[in-house]
C-alpha cells in the first residue's frame, strides 16, 4: 500500500502513526513532490463513486486561488487528474492506495474497517 503524506499535515502524521501502531506495512510518498498516478486518481475516483471532489484538498490554498468550487461541477475527469497529477497540494490527503485499499482524509473507524 502506498500512502502519499504531507509532512507537515497533522492527519497524515496521525494516518502514519495509526499504521505503524498496528503494524501495517505501507510505503509513505511525499504528496507535493510526487503527486498519485492517474491510474491511482481513477482508483479512488471510482471507490467514491465518483465525486471528482472527494479527491481534491477543498481547503488548500491552491484549491482557493484557482477557483476550483466554482469549477469543479463542469471539469471532466480529464481535467480534474490533470490538475491533481501536476499538483500534490490540490490532492486530498493522506491518500492511501493499494492491495484493495482506497482512503482519502483520516478516520480512523474508517481506516479500521478497509485494514482490518
Amino acid at each position: 500500500m502506498k500512502v502519499y503524506a504531507y509532512k507537515s499535515c497533522d492527519s497524515c502524521r496521525k494516518a502514519v502513526r495509526w499504521l505503524k501502531d498496528k503494524g501495517i506495512g505501507f510505503e509513505e510518498i511525499p504528496i507535493r513532490e510526487t503527486p498519485p498516478t492517474r491510474t491511482e486518481l481513477k482508483t479512488m475516483l471510482k471507490a467514491y463513486g465518483g465525486d471528482l471532489r472527494r479527491l481534491f484538498n477543498t481547503a488548500g490554498g491552491d484549491y482557493r486561488s484557482l477557483g476550483l468550487k466554482d469549477r469543479i461541477a463542469t471539469m471532466t475527469e480529464d481535467e480534474a487528474f490533470s490538475l491533481l497529477e501536476g499538483n500534490g497540494n490540490l490532492v486530498k490527503r493522506p491518500f492511501a492506495v493499494g492491495k484493495g485499499v482506497a482512503l482519502v482524509g483520516f478516520r480512523p473507524d474508517d481506516w479500521e474497517k478497509a485494514l482490518a
